[in-house]
Protein backbone atom coordinates (compact mmCIF):
# COMPACT_ATOMS: atom_id res chain seq x y z
CA UNK A 1 0.00 0.00 0.00
CA UNK A 2 1.48 3.19 -0.99
CA UNK A 3 0.70 6.24 1.53
CA UNK A 4 0.13 9.98 0.52
CA UNK A 5 2.73 11.96 -0.11
CA UNK A 6 2.11 14.78 1.97
CA UNK A 7 3.04 18.47 0.46
CA UNK A 8 3.05 22.11 1.62
CA UNK A 9 -0.34 22.19 -0.74
CA UNK A 10 -2.12 20.44 1.60
CA UNK A 11 -1.41 22.89 3.99
CA UNK A 12 -2.90 26.04 2.27
CA UNK A 13 -5.20 28.14 4.29
CA UNK A 14 -8.40 29.42 2.53
CA UNK A 15 -7.68 32.92 1.23
CA UNK A 16 -8.69 35.83 -0.73
CA UNK A 17 -7.10 37.46 -2.97
CA UNK A 18 -8.43 40.78 -5.21
CA UNK A 19 -5.39 42.87 -6.88
CA UNK A 20 -6.65 46.10 -8.60
CA UNK A 21 -3.49 47.45 -9.55
CA UNK A 22 -0.90 47.41 -12.25
CA UNK A 23 2.75 48.01 -10.87
CA UNK A 24 5.39 49.30 -13.47
CA UNK A 25 8.73 49.05 -12.00
CA UNK A 26 12.17 50.11 -13.66
CA UNK A 27 14.37 53.30 -13.61
CA UNK A 28 12.98 55.85 -16.09
CA UNK A 29 9.28 54.88 -15.93
CA UNK A 30 8.49 57.89 -14.73
CA UNK A 31 8.31 59.04 -18.08
CA UNK A 32 5.07 57.16 -18.67
CA UNK A 33 3.06 58.70 -16.43
CA UNK A 34 1.26 60.99 -19.60
CA UNK A 35 0.75 57.78 -21.72
CA UNK A 36 -0.64 55.86 -18.70
CA UNK A 37 -3.13 58.80 -17.58
CA UNK A 38 -4.35 59.36 -20.82
CA UNK A 39 -4.93 55.35 -21.37
CA UNK A 40 -7.13 55.35 -18.31
CA UNK A 41 -9.08 58.32 -19.38
CA UNK A 42 -7.64 61.18 -17.73
CA UNK A 43 -7.72 65.04 -18.95
CA UNK A 44 -7.62 67.25 -15.69
CA UNK A 45 -5.32 65.90 -13.62
CA UNK A 46 -4.76 66.65 -9.95
CA UNK A 47 -1.14 66.26 -8.76
CA UNK A 48 -0.60 66.28 -4.99
CA UNK A 49 2.92 66.22 -3.56
CA UNK A 50 4.87 68.09 -1.39
CA UNK A 51 7.79 71.37 -1.02
CA UNK A 52 11.11 68.61 -0.45
CA UNK A 53 9.63 67.13 -4.01
CA UNK A 54 9.14 70.35 -5.70
CA UNK A 55 12.96 71.53 -4.50
CA UNK A 56 14.45 68.25 -5.76
CA UNK A 57 12.59 69.04 -9.52
CA UNK A 58 10.69 65.59 -9.24
CA UNK A 59 7.52 67.49 -9.97
CA UNK A 60 8.67 69.23 -12.68
CA UNK A 61 9.23 65.92 -14.94
CA UNK A 62 6.27 64.74 -13.77
CA UNK A 63 4.25 67.53 -14.79
CA UNK A 64 6.41 67.63 -18.25
CA UNK A 65 5.54 64.35 -18.91
CA UNK A 66 1.59 64.84 -18.16
CA UNK A 67 1.50 68.03 -20.41
CA UNK A 68 3.80 66.44 -22.94
CA UNK A 69 0.42 64.35 -23.27
CA UNK A 70 -1.77 67.45 -23.50
CA UNK A 71 -3.16 66.94 -19.97
CA UNK A 72 -3.40 69.79 -18.11
CA UNK A 73 -2.69 70.31 -14.19
CA UNK A 74 -3.09 71.24 -10.92
CA UNK A 75 -0.79 71.06 -8.27
CA UNK A 76 -1.23 70.77 -4.57
CA UNK A 77 2.19 70.46 -3.02
CA UNK A 78 1.50 71.54 0.51
CA UNK A 79 1.11 67.91 1.88
CA UNK A 80 2.44 67.72 5.25
CA UNK A 81 4.07 64.51 7.19
CA UNK A 82 1.37 62.73 8.60
CA UNK A 83 -1.47 64.69 6.70
CA UNK A 84 -4.23 65.96 9.04
CA UNK A 85 -8.35 66.40 7.42
CA UNK A 86 -6.80 70.18 7.10
CA UNK A 87 -4.15 68.96 4.78
CA UNK A 88 -7.45 67.03 2.69
CA UNK A 89 -9.69 69.87 3.08
CA UNK A 90 -6.80 72.46 1.37
CA UNK A 91 -5.88 69.95 -1.42
CA UNK A 92 -9.84 69.08 -2.06
CA UNK A 93 -10.42 73.00 -2.60
CA UNK A 94 -7.65 72.95 -5.57
CA UNK A 95 -9.36 69.88 -6.97
CA UNK A 96 -13.03 71.51 -7.35
CA UNK A 97 -11.50 74.87 -8.51
CA UNK A 98 -9.81 72.91 -11.04
CA UNK A 99 -12.51 70.44 -12.49
CA UNK A 100 -10.32 67.48 -12.11
CA UNK A 101 -11.46 64.01 -13.19
CA UNK A 102 -7.72 61.81 -12.17
CA UNK A 103 -5.63 61.75 -9.36
CA UNK A 104 -2.03 61.15 -9.21
CA UNK A 105 -0.27 60.92 -5.52
CA UNK A 106 3.73 61.97 -5.65
CA UNK A 107 6.01 61.19 -2.71
CA UNK A 108 6.06 59.37 0.26
CA UNK A 109 2.60 57.88 1.62
CA UNK A 110 1.48 61.19 3.11
CA UNK A 111 1.23 62.39 -0.60
CA UNK A 112 -0.93 59.51 -1.27
CA UNK A 113 -2.70 59.33 1.51
CA UNK A 114 -3.71 63.12 1.37
CA UNK A 115 -4.53 62.27 -2.48
CA UNK A 116 -6.94 59.23 -1.65
CA UNK A 117 -8.06 61.22 0.99
CA UNK A 118 -9.01 64.14 -1.99
CA UNK A 119 -10.87 61.26 -3.21
CA UNK A 120 -12.63 60.36 -1.30
CA UNK A 121 -14.13 63.67 -0.46
CA UNK A 122 -14.45 64.75 -4.19
CA UNK A 123 -16.42 61.73 -5.49
CA UNK A 124 -18.32 60.96 -2.27
CA UNK A 125 -18.64 64.01 -0.18
CA UNK A 126 -18.71 64.62 3.55
CA UNK A 127 -16.13 64.35 6.16
CA UNK A 128 -12.59 62.21 6.29
CA UNK A 129 -14.46 61.08 9.42
CA UNK A 130 -17.48 59.41 7.15
CA UNK A 131 -15.10 57.17 5.70
CA UNK A 132 -13.10 55.49 9.14
CA UNK A 133 -13.17 52.05 8.35
CA UNK A 134 -13.50 50.36 5.47
CA UNK A 135 -16.13 50.19 2.70
CA UNK A 136 -18.35 53.26 3.18
CA UNK A 137 -18.05 54.96 0.15
CA UNK A 138 -21.23 54.15 -2.03
CA UNK A 139 -20.39 55.99 -5.15
CA UNK A 140 -17.16 55.27 -7.77
CA UNK A 141 -13.85 57.09 -7.31
CA UNK A 142 -11.56 58.99 -9.64
CA UNK A 143 -8.94 56.76 -11.21
CA UNK A 144 -5.45 57.23 -9.55
CA UNK A 145 -1.51 56.28 -10.01
CA UNK A 146 0.67 56.69 -7.47
CA UNK A 147 4.34 57.46 -7.98
CA UNK A 148 6.19 56.51 -4.68
CA UNK A 149 9.32 58.49 -3.95
CA UNK A 150 10.23 56.64 -0.78
CA UNK A 151 10.74 53.15 0.46
CA UNK A 152 8.66 53.14 2.96
CA UNK A 153 4.79 52.75 3.63
CA UNK A 154 4.25 50.73 0.41
CA UNK A 155 1.08 53.02 -0.11
CA UNK A 156 0.63 52.77 -3.46
CA UNK A 157 -0.21 48.91 -2.85
CA UNK A 158 -3.05 49.72 -0.60
CA UNK A 159 -7.11 50.98 -0.49
CA UNK A 160 -6.70 53.06 2.74
CA UNK A 161 -6.05 56.82 3.00
CA UNK A 162 -4.43 57.29 6.53
CA UNK A 163 -5.63 60.92 8.22
CA UNK A 164 -4.93 62.11 11.65
CA UNK A 165 -7.96 64.20 12.99
CA UNK A 166 -6.56 67.76 13.09
CA UNK A 167 -8.09 68.45 16.13
CA UNK A 168 -7.19 65.35 18.29
CA UNK A 169 -3.80 64.25 15.83
CA UNK A 170 -5.61 60.64 16.12
CA UNK A 171 -5.08 58.82 12.67
CA UNK A 172 -8.00 57.16 11.25
CA UNK A 173 -7.85 54.10 8.83
CA UNK A 174 -10.14 55.35 5.84
CA UNK A 175 -10.30 52.29 3.35
CA UNK A 176 -12.54 50.81 0.75
CA UNK A 177 -11.56 48.94 -2.93
CA UNK A 178 -12.51 51.79 -4.81
CA UNK A 179 -10.31 53.87 -3.56
CA UNK A 180 -7.18 51.72 -4.86
CA UNK A 181 -4.88 53.02 -7.33
CA UNK A 182 -5.17 52.17 -10.86
CA UNK A 183 -1.27 51.80 -11.75
CA UNK A 184 1.64 51.63 -9.63
CA UNK A 185 4.70 53.32 -11.02
CA UNK A 186 7.82 52.45 -8.91
CA UNK A 187 11.02 54.52 -10.52
CA UNK A 188 13.69 53.80 -8.02
CA UNK A 189 15.81 57.32 -9.91
CA UNK A 190 12.75 59.40 -7.91
CA UNK A 191 14.25 57.68 -4.32
CA UNK A 192 18.07 58.21 -4.91
CA UNK A 193 17.51 62.06 -3.76
CA UNK A 194 16.02 60.89 -0.35
CA UNK A 195 17.98 62.86 2.62
CA UNK A 196 19.88 59.81 4.85
CA UNK A 197 17.02 60.75 7.95
CA UNK A 198 14.04 60.09 5.40
CA UNK A 199 16.41 56.54 3.97
CA UNK A 200 16.73 55.30 7.36
CA UNK A 201 12.90 56.35 8.78
CA UNK A 202 11.21 54.80 5.52
CA UNK A 203 13.69 51.96 5.60
CA UNK A 204 12.74 50.85 9.01
CA UNK A 205 8.99 51.28 8.43
CA UNK A 206 9.06 49.00 5.34
CA UNK A 207 10.82 46.10 7.10
CA UNK A 208 8.61 46.53 9.91
CA UNK A 209 5.80 46.08 7.68
CA UNK A 210 7.34 42.58 6.14
CA UNK A 211 7.73 41.69 9.88
CA UNK A 212 4.24 42.42 10.96
CA UNK A 213 2.60 41.03 8.52
CA UNK A 214 3.84 37.74 8.24
CA UNK A 215 2.77 37.17 11.93
CA UNK A 216 -0.86 38.75 12.25
CA UNK A 217 -3.99 36.82 12.76
CA UNK A 218 -5.38 37.21 9.48
CA UNK A 219 -2.07 35.84 7.74
CA UNK A 220 -2.52 33.96 4.75
CA UNK A 221 -0.44 32.71 1.94
CA UNK A 222 -1.32 35.17 0.07
CA UNK A 223 -0.15 37.85 2.57
CA UNK A 224 3.24 35.71 3.26
CA UNK A 225 4.23 35.25 0.24
CA UNK A 226 4.35 39.01 -0.33
CA UNK A 227 6.01 39.63 3.22
CA UNK A 228 8.94 37.07 3.09
CA UNK A 229 9.36 38.44 -0.39
CA UNK A 230 9.81 41.79 0.86
CA UNK A 231 11.50 40.98 3.99
CA UNK A 232 14.51 39.18 2.28
CA UNK A 233 14.49 42.13 -0.82
CA UNK A 234 14.48 44.99 2.40
CA UNK A 235 16.66 43.47 4.95
CA UNK A 236 19.63 43.00 2.53
CA UNK A 237 19.10 46.15 0.80
CA UNK A 238 18.60 48.57 3.35
CA UNK A 239 22.56 48.47 4.95
CA UNK A 240 23.20 48.64 0.82
CA UNK A 241 21.98 52.13 0.82
CA UNK A 242 22.93 53.42 3.89
CA UNK A 243 26.52 52.74 2.98
CA UNK A 244 25.98 53.74 -0.99
CA UNK A 245 22.72 56.10 -0.99
CA UNK A 246 23.36 56.74 -4.81
CA UNK A 247 23.39 52.74 -5.81
CA UNK A 248 20.74 52.60 -8.16
CA UNK A 249 20.07 48.22 -7.52
CA UNK A 250 19.64 48.54 -3.81
CA UNK A 251 17.47 51.27 -3.95
CA UNK A 252 15.48 49.19 -6.39
CA UNK A 253 15.29 46.37 -3.72
CA UNK A 254 14.39 49.02 -1.07
CA UNK A 255 11.31 50.37 -3.26
CA UNK A 256 10.22 46.51 -4.47
CA UNK A 257 10.28 45.50 -1.26
CA UNK A 258 8.10 48.27 0.27
CA UNK A 259 5.52 47.70 -1.87
CA UNK A 260 5.44 43.97 -1.57
CA UNK A 261 5.18 44.29 2.15
CA UNK A 262 2.85 47.28 1.36
CA UNK A 263 0.59 44.38 -0.77
CA UNK A 264 0.82 42.46 2.55
CA UNK A 265 -0.87 44.58 4.55
CA UNK A 266 -3.60 44.97 2.48
CA UNK A 267 -4.20 41.26 2.06
CA UNK A 268 -3.32 41.13 6.59
CA UNK A 269 -3.42 44.02 8.01
CA UNK A 270 -0.71 45.07 10.59
CA UNK A 271 -0.19 44.66 14.37
CA UNK A 272 0.75 46.10 17.61
CA UNK A 273 3.68 48.21 16.82
CA UNK A 274 1.68 50.41 14.72
CA UNK A 275 -0.80 50.66 17.21
CA UNK A 276 1.78 51.78 19.70
CA UNK A 277 3.75 54.56 16.69
CA UNK A 278 0.35 56.86 16.31
CA UNK A 279 0.35 58.08 19.46
CA UNK A 280 3.67 58.90 20.01
CA UNK A 281 3.36 61.02 16.51
CA UNK A 282 0.18 62.52 18.18
CA UNK A 283 1.79 64.03 21.16
CA UNK A 284 5.20 64.30 20.47
CA UNK A 285 5.30 64.35 16.68
CA UNK A 286 7.52 61.42 16.84
CA UNK A 287 8.09 60.49 12.84
CA UNK A 288 6.53 57.39 11.93
CA UNK A 289 9.85 56.00 11.25
CA UNK A 290 11.15 56.53 14.80
CA UNK A 291 8.25 55.41 16.63
CA UNK A 292 8.24 51.98 14.72
CA UNK A 293 12.24 51.67 15.02
CA UNK A 294 11.87 51.96 18.76
CA UNK A 295 8.95 49.93 19.39
CA UNK A 296 9.62 46.80 16.65
CA UNK A 297 11.85 44.77 19.19
CA UNK A 298 10.01 44.91 22.09
CA UNK A 299 6.85 43.64 20.11
CA UNK A 300 8.49 41.53 18.16
CA UNK A 301 9.60 39.74 22.16
CA UNK A 302 5.86 40.15 23.43
CA UNK A 303 4.73 37.99 20.04
CA UNK A 304 7.60 35.51 20.49
CA UNK A 305 5.55 32.94 22.61
CA UNK A 306 3.24 32.31 20.07
CA UNK A 307 4.91 33.04 16.70
CA UNK A 308 8.32 32.21 17.24
CA UNK A 309 7.80 29.49 14.72
CA UNK A 310 7.81 31.89 11.97
CA UNK A 311 10.38 34.61 13.44
CA UNK A 312 12.67 31.81 13.21
CA UNK A 313 11.88 31.51 9.26
CA UNK A 314 12.28 34.96 8.81
CA UNK A 315 15.98 34.84 11.07
CA UNK A 316 16.88 31.66 8.56
CA UNK A 317 16.51 33.90 5.61
CA UNK A 318 18.90 35.91 6.48
CA UNK A 319 20.89 33.34 8.34
CA UNK A 320 21.01 34.55 11.68
CA UNK A 321 20.10 31.33 13.25
CA UNK A 322 18.86 27.59 12.22
CA UNK A 323 15.34 27.45 10.93
CA UNK A 324 12.98 26.23 14.55
CA UNK A 325 15.63 27.48 16.89
CA UNK A 326 14.02 28.18 19.83
CA UNK A 327 15.89 31.43 20.34
CA UNK A 328 14.70 32.64 17.17
CA UNK A 329 12.50 36.10 18.81
CA UNK A 330 15.32 37.02 20.57
CA UNK A 331 17.60 36.99 17.65
CA UNK A 332 15.35 38.88 15.27
CA UNK A 333 14.47 41.42 18.17
CA UNK A 334 18.60 41.70 18.26
CA UNK A 335 18.66 42.38 14.97
CA UNK A 336 16.24 45.03 15.14
CA UNK A 337 18.11 47.19 17.36
CA UNK A 338 21.03 46.61 15.58
CA UNK A 339 19.46 47.48 12.17
CA UNK A 340 18.39 50.96 14.00
CA UNK A 341 21.68 51.58 15.57
CA UNK A 342 23.36 51.16 12.02
CA UNK A 343 20.80 53.49 10.83
CA UNK A 344 21.45 55.83 13.33
CA UNK A 345 18.09 56.44 14.29
CA UNK A 346 17.37 56.51 18.30
CA UNK A 347 16.60 53.27 20.18
CA UNK A 348 14.15 54.42 23.15
CA UNK A 349 11.36 56.80 24.15
CA UNK A 350 13.66 58.62 26.41
CA UNK A 351 15.86 59.62 23.50
CA UNK A 352 12.72 61.00 21.23
CA UNK A 353 11.82 63.04 24.37
CA UNK A 354 8.78 61.71 25.23
CA UNK A 355 7.23 61.82 29.04
CA UNK A 356 6.88 59.33 30.95
CA UNK A 357 3.76 60.64 33.09
CA UNK A 358 1.92 60.19 29.25
CA UNK A 359 2.48 56.30 29.09
CA UNK A 360 -0.73 55.54 30.29
CA UNK A 361 -3.01 57.78 28.08
CA UNK A 362 -0.83 56.71 25.40
CA UNK A 363 -1.68 52.71 26.20
CA UNK A 364 -5.47 53.55 26.42
CA UNK A 365 -5.37 55.69 23.16
CA UNK A 366 -2.87 52.13 21.25
CA UNK A 367 -5.48 49.61 22.55
CA UNK A 368 -8.28 51.58 20.07
CA UNK A 369 -6.14 51.45 17.33
CA UNK A 370 -7.51 49.15 14.86
CA UNK A 371 -3.84 48.00 13.94
CA UNK A 372 -3.06 46.59 17.19
CA UNK A 373 -6.68 43.87 17.32
CA UNK A 374 -4.67 42.07 14.43
CA UNK A 375 -1.60 41.22 16.74
CA UNK A 376 -1.05 37.25 16.88
CA UNK A 377 -0.74 38.11 20.58
CA UNK A 378 -3.44 39.83 22.06
CA UNK A 379 -2.74 43.32 23.67
CA UNK A 380 -4.90 45.68 26.03
CA UNK A 381 -4.04 48.94 27.64
CA UNK A 382 -2.11 47.37 30.45
CA UNK A 383 0.14 45.26 28.17
CA UNK A 384 0.91 47.95 25.82
CA UNK A 385 1.45 50.56 28.69
CA UNK A 386 4.29 47.44 29.44
CA UNK A 387 5.75 47.57 25.76
CA UNK A 388 6.06 51.58 26.38
CA UNK A 389 7.60 51.29 29.63
CA UNK A 390 10.17 48.42 28.35
CA UNK A 391 10.97 50.92 25.22
CA UNK A 392 11.73 54.12 27.53
CA UNK A 393 15.09 53.63 28.39
CA UNK A 394 18.00 53.04 25.97
CA UNK A 395 18.42 48.81 25.20
CA UNK A 396 21.71 47.50 26.25
CA UNK A 397 24.31 46.45 24.16
CA UNK A 398 24.01 42.76 23.62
Amino acid sequence: MTLPVKTDVDDLAAFDFDPRTRVIYGPGVLAQLGSLTRELGGHRVLLVTDKGLKSAGHDARAIEALTAAGITVAVFDETQPNPTTDDVDRALTVARQANVDFIIGFGGGSCMDCARGVNFLLTNGGRMEDYWGVGKAKLPMLPMIAVPTTSGTGSEAQSFALIANAQTHMKMACGDKKAACRVALLDPELTVTMPASVTAMSGIDAISHALETYVTTRRNPISQLFSRRAWGLLAKAFPQVLRSPRDIHARGAMLVGAHWAGAAIENSMLGATHALANPLSAHFGTSHGIAIGVMLPHVIRYNGSVVNGLYSELAADLGLCQLQADSATETLARYIETVVIDSGLPTSLQECNVKPDLIPVMAEEASKQWTGTFNPRPVNKQSLEELYRCAFQTPPRR
